[in-house]
């Protein structure tokens, strides 16, 4: 049972990776070789949802986990929701599952929505516009935000320029333009009643995805993704100020270690009394936890 009032922190924004990273044939590998060596992380291969699980207990440390469908766009073959969603249920005292489903999968996916959260517990979707190649506010997604609104769960989009695909040819053809987080302005508005993360700090549009942020009431920002040594000072006073209750601790394990994140995040200029806010409390109320 998941017990926030036991932990320390919640994470909102970490990968579960595996088993969809032990096909030769695919590229993945080679594409998690890429990441690890941008990031330098300690993993030669991901680690897995067990292993997760595990890491983050021994911290006191609530994650939201999730993997990317975006087998039509990279060709990564597709970690299937209801596997993760039932390994994460084994670990249901420290992992909250959010599915992935590619929004070209129109009404097929809608289902998919329904059949997730009625039956195996998934409290959120991840949306990745760079690896699923698609805009956000294209109409063609509407009908998965149609059935994630109607469910109540909140959607978390990446956006921005985090090291995905960075360094590799051609960015492992991977295009930045899909995650400009002003493109979530329209969801946002067409969408009133769907909680939305717009996730890490959004480079080059930093101060777009703030703009949306403070406009919208149903929108959200996390910190994943970058260590908060290189926040961006407009985000810091944001986070102390304006956003103070819609700012969300997430680290993007693992690519970056929680440790390391908190580590940073304790010599960041944050207000005491916004700390615990960032930490967990905006996560409790944003999963209604």
């Amino acid at each position: 049972m998941f017990d926030a009032d036991k932990l320390v922190a919640i994470d909102i924004h970490t990968h579960a990776e595996e088993p969809c990273g032990t096909h030769a044939d695919d590229g993945y590998d080679e594409f998690q070789a890429g990441m690890a060596r941008y990031f330098k992380t300690a993993f030669k291969h991901p680690p897995t949802i067990p292993e997760t699980a595990a890491h983050f207990r021994e911290r006191k440390i609530g994650a939201v986990i999730f993997a990317v469908d975006c087998e039509r766009e990279t060709g990564f073959r597709r970690y299937d929701n209801e596997e993760m969603a039932e390994l994460a249920a084994q670990h249901a005292d420290i992992l909250i599952p959010f599915g992935s489903i590619d929004p070209a999968k129109g009404k097929t996916g809608a289902r998919e929505v329904r059949r997730l959260v009625e039956h195996f517990g998934i409290k959120g979707f991840k949306f990745h516009p760079t690896m699923q190649g698609f805009y956000p506010n294209d109409r063609a997604a509407y009908v998965l935000y149609e059935a994630i609104q109607e469910a109540g769960v909140p959607a978390l989009f990446h956006t921005g320029q985090t090291g995905v695909g960075a360094g590799m040819r051609g960015g492992n053809g991977m295009r930045l333009k899909y995650s400009n987080p002003m493109f979530l302005d329209d969801v946002a508005a067409d969408f009133p009643d769907m909680k939305i993360v717009l996730a890490h700090p959004s480079f080059p549009w930093q101060e777009e995805a703030l703009s949306v942020a403070t406009h919208k009431p149903n929108v959200y920002i996390d910190l994943s993704g970058w260590s908060p040594r290189y926040f961006p000072p407009i985000l810091v006073r944001y986070a102390n100020t304006l956003l103070r209750e819609k700012v969300l601790f997430g680290s993007d394990w693992p690519a970056i270690a929680p440790d390391r994140w908190l580590a940073d995040f304790a010599k960041l200029e944050i207000k005491p009394e916004v700390r615990p806010l960032i930490l967990k409390e905006n996560a409790r109320k944003l999963l209604g936890i």
